[in-house]
């Protein structure tokens, strides 16, 4: 008998409950506990399960809970297994948090989702399963970047080329980079493979693939290269897993690079049939053309017949901020591209920021044309309209932000919720030296803070060490800082010579230098570090400490170090060292700054406490805080003028992007400054405005005056500044060294009679004549002379040794002393010869 529910309608039109109707809201209340409280634009994105869908959430719209409420939706409706999901993060501590969250809206715990991760440690996996099929065994081990740099520094000792000049350091980043394109040895083009170590940069690289196989090791970049090798070789292999993931999500879509673009793109296409040519479904390697347009070349993802991948990529093109790290914006606004009949959902609706603040965001971003297009909105109050100050210079700035958190905190704002967001690393240290005069509270994300970032801690060791020889750890922090060849062995045996005659490690670098302990090289350049800091310390008595400091930084080595350094963070540390010898001008002598900066580091709060948080912009994404304060909004800082030289019109949209990530950090007040002047490269210069103000919608802006104490208004629209007195350019330095040397410039400023230095004046210039980026541009000057010479004396102790005692040395044996100098002692040796050494070091026999 016929079911009454299969029975023909006889013309009865089909049913459907009508939307918002009663039968409709009552189905919706009967629905998954985990769907209820998504707007329809989310629920929407979780819902559409078939196809292609690309998630277009800006920022503050809800992006992860759509993320992970579609992953418990495929799983509580029953279209794949736990297993059957790739679910791809960009960090461990997102996908921790997602299983955190399918949990809670599953109602137990999430297991057996095994291919939920980072790329990189989805791809590890991928690549231990089938390690012999790239000439790997299942054990092979992940190199980090000190490792790589170890193995590079032989590669080019082989082919004998200099690693002063061309840095292994360099080179990792280069083939890193190459990595992150896809490319492998014989992809990478000839003018690229050229630009490293006379042309041999290419040559190195496919030696140091073919090393890594020997070694049975992988670097960060071969996880996902070698998956892709595995993949276009293998298409077996390829087709398995692509049969094993019925569904593909995937975080932050605008931030991958072209390995991850062609990773996921090998995964997404339909599964092939075994005589269909690799051609059909498998993209082509990259060749000599850019990057970002070589796999948009491929042929279509799967054959026509075939149904489309249920792959679902979430992200936000107007977020897109990390290009500098090889991230590649058109992925995602290729998407529909690249799988045709795409559906694009946009999630516009806002919980984090008032109305006024997402105005003007979207006002801003709306002048980039690389983009798909969305308006953010809210539901929520217009709120305080973002406000735009400006201050004389980045002092004032300071001040004047100081000034507003004082008001937040006795109006009772949590500082937890408190944000200063600059676009470079160099301008904390303007607010640090601020927040600990005014004892604010404060904690640097995402990295150290000013004065205990490296380069800084070695600055001041050079520093602390003239200032007192005694000052054990900081001279023994930059004795083979940068590389002079003094090793650890080196450094164990000033130790054993310091605490035998209890004197300062630097005393025992200066009697063992007039000895045969050391080897010949090591010896001199030992020896000629301690006639720098004599020289040093005597010039501190004729020079300003903040001359000095460049002087130390310039003759030490240091600045070229990082000069020739071609990391990505090279020019920031430059950029630094600059900042922090700007920063000694307040202060009347090298031991006050020095006192100063002993007070900024000993103030370490506890975690729990309240802090305002200080950081750069690109370490704000994903944050949010009630006040968010953005400093710095001035032509060539933001948009960044090094941005702009490298990557014209792409890098001011993304400058641009970076803005409007600043501003939607903000949820109820979001504060803008710029300084119309500004010291960066060592150099005050008059600075304009940033053009993103005139971007922003003047409806939502309030132009405000600066708290700082000098303000605008006032004649010429300027109020007081302490520029306005010429003489604050000159010096406030009373002490007799400084007086001496005031004399001695207005004599010419050469030498000093009867003796003394000799040596050029110089600037302190951001750029150098030979081109490399930063730095001291001094002039070269040839060794120093005090006085007419410059003498290494013994420590002036009496030996305990006689003429004739026969004694014993470590290393060279037996021999009696043929000749003694204060605690130096010449012997002859029955096997080595003559040997001057330090008698701490021998004993009586």
């Amino acid at each position: 008998m016929t079911e009454p529910s299969k029975l023909p309608p006889h013309g009865v039109p089909e049913h459907q409950p009508v939307a918002g109707g009663i039968a409709a809201r009552a189905r919706a209340a009967a629905g998954p506990q985990y769907l209820h409280g998504l707007n329809p634009e989310q629920r929407e994105a979780v819902e559409t399960l078939d196809g292609p869908v690309l998630v277009l959430a800006g920022a503050g719209t809800g992006k992860t809970r759509v993320l992970t409420t579609r992953i418990a939706h495929i799983l509580s409706q029953s279209r794949a297994r736990p297993h059957e999901i790739l679910s791809v993060t960009f960090t461990n501590k997102a996908a921790r948090e997602m299983k955190l969250r399918l949990g809670q809206m599953l109602g137990q715990a999430v297991e057996g989702m095994p291919w939920l991760g980072t790329f990189h440690s989805i791809g590890g996996r991928i690549l231990r399963i089938h390690a012999e099929l790239v000439q790997l065994k299942s054990n092979f081990t992940v190199l980090d970047v000190d490792d790589q740099v170890r193995l590079l520094k032989q590669l080019l000792q082989a082919e004998n080329i200099d690693d002063k000049r061309w840095p292994a350091r360099m080179l990792a980043g280069l083939i890193d980079s190459w990595k992150n394109r896809g490319l492998s040895p014989s992809q990478v083009p000839s003018g690229e493979a050229a630009s490293f170590g006379n042309g041999k940069g290419g040559k190195i690289y496919a030696t140091y693939q073919e090393r890594l196989k020997i070694l049975n090791a992988a670097d960060f970049g071969d996880l996902l290269l070698e998956n892709i090798r595995l993949f276009r070789e293998n298409p077996d292999v390829l087709r398995q897993y692509q049969n094993r993931f019925k569904f593909i999500l995937v975080d932050e879509y605008q931030d991958t690079n072209v390995a991850q673009y062609l990773w996921l793109r090998l995964l997404s296409q339909a599964p092939s049939q075994p005589g269909l040519p690799l051609s059909a479904v498998i993209p082509g390697p990259i060749d000599d053309a850019a990057a970002k347009q070589a796999a948009s070349a491929q042929p279509a993802l799967a054959a026509p017949s075939a149904p489309l991948k249920n792959i679902c990529c979430v992200g936000d093109d107007d977020q897109s901020i990390y290009g500098w790290r090889g991230a590649e914006v058109d992925n995602i606004l290729r998407f529909d591209h690249d799988f045709p009949g795409a559906k694009v959902i946009r999630l516009e609706r806002n919980y984090r920021s008032t109305g006024h603040i997402l105005a003007a965001a979207s006002h801003l971003i709306a002048h980039n044309e690389g983009r798909l297009g969305k308006t953010l909105r809210t539901e929520d109050v217009d709120g305080e309209k973002v406000t735009v100050t400006g201050s004389w210079d980045s002092e004032e700035e300071a001040r004047a932000i100081g000034e507003e958190l004082e008001e937040l905190q006795r109006a009772g704002e949590n500082l937890n919720d408190v944000a200063i967001l600059v676009r470079a690393s160099f301008q904390m240290r303007e607010f640090e030296d601020r927040f600990v005069t005014l004892g604010l509270p404060y904690r640097v994300i995402g990295g150290p803070r000013f004065y205990e970032r490296a380069e800084i801690r070695d600055a001041l060791a050079y520093l602390r060490t003239i200032n007192s020889p005694a000052d054990d750890l900081a001279f023994e922090r930059i004795v083979n800082v940068p590389k002079r060849g003094l090793g650890d062995a080196t450094v164990q045996l000033l130790h054993d010579h310091a605490r035998k005659r209890r004197i300062p490690l630097f005393e025992a670098a200066r009697a063992v230098v007039d000895t045969d302990e050391l080897k010949p090289k090591a010896r001199g350049s030992l020896r000629d570090l301690v006639m720098q800091f004599d020289r040093w310390r005597a010039q501190r008595e004729v020079v300003s400490h903040t001359e000095l400091a460049e002087i130390v930084l310039d003759e030490s080595g240091y600045t070229e170090m990082w000069q020739k350094d071609r990391s990505a963070d090279a020019a920031g540390r430059l950029d630094n060292l600059k900042e922090l010898v700007r920063s000694m001008e307040e202060f009347e002598n090298l031991q006050g700054f020095l006192e100063h900066i002993s007070l900024v580091m000993d103030r370490d709060g506890e975690a729990g406490d309240e802090a305002v948080s200080l950081m750069t912009l690109h370490s704000a994404k994903g944050l949010e805080f009630d006040n968010v304060f953005l400093p710095g909004w001035e032509e060539g800082l933001f948009p960044s003028q090094r941005t702009l030289d490298e990557q014209g019109r792409a890098g001011l949209e993304e400058e641009r992007r970076l803005a409007h990530v600043g501003l939607t950090r903000a949820r109820r007040r979001a504060k803008i400054y710029f300084a119309t002047n500004r010291r960066i490269h060592g150099t005050w210069s008059t600075t304009i405005p940033s053009r993103f103000l005139d971007e922003l919608p003047a409806h939502n802006v309030e132009i405000t005056e600066s708290k700082g104490g000098s303000g605008w208004g006032g004649s010429g629209g300027y109020g007081a500044s302490r520029f306005d007195n010429l003489e604050s350019f000159g010096s406030s330095y009373s002490t007799p060294g400084w007086q001496r040397a005031q004399a001695n410039r207005g004599r010419g400023g050469g030498g000093r009679s009867g003796g003394g230095f000799e040596e050029r004046q110089s600037s302190f210039s951001g750029s150098r004549s030979d081109g490399s980026s930063g730095g001291f541009n001094r002039s070269k000057r040839g060794p120093m002379v005090i006085e007419g010479e410059l003498v290494a004396k013994s420590t002036g102790t009496v030996s305990e040794f006689s003429l004739e005692d026969r004694v014993f040395h470590q290393k060279f044996g037996y021999g009696h002393v043929v000749k003694i100098d204060g605690n130096k002692l010449t012997i002859a040796f029955e096997k080595a010869g003559e040997k001057k050494v330090v008698d701490s070091f021998v004993e009586r026999v």
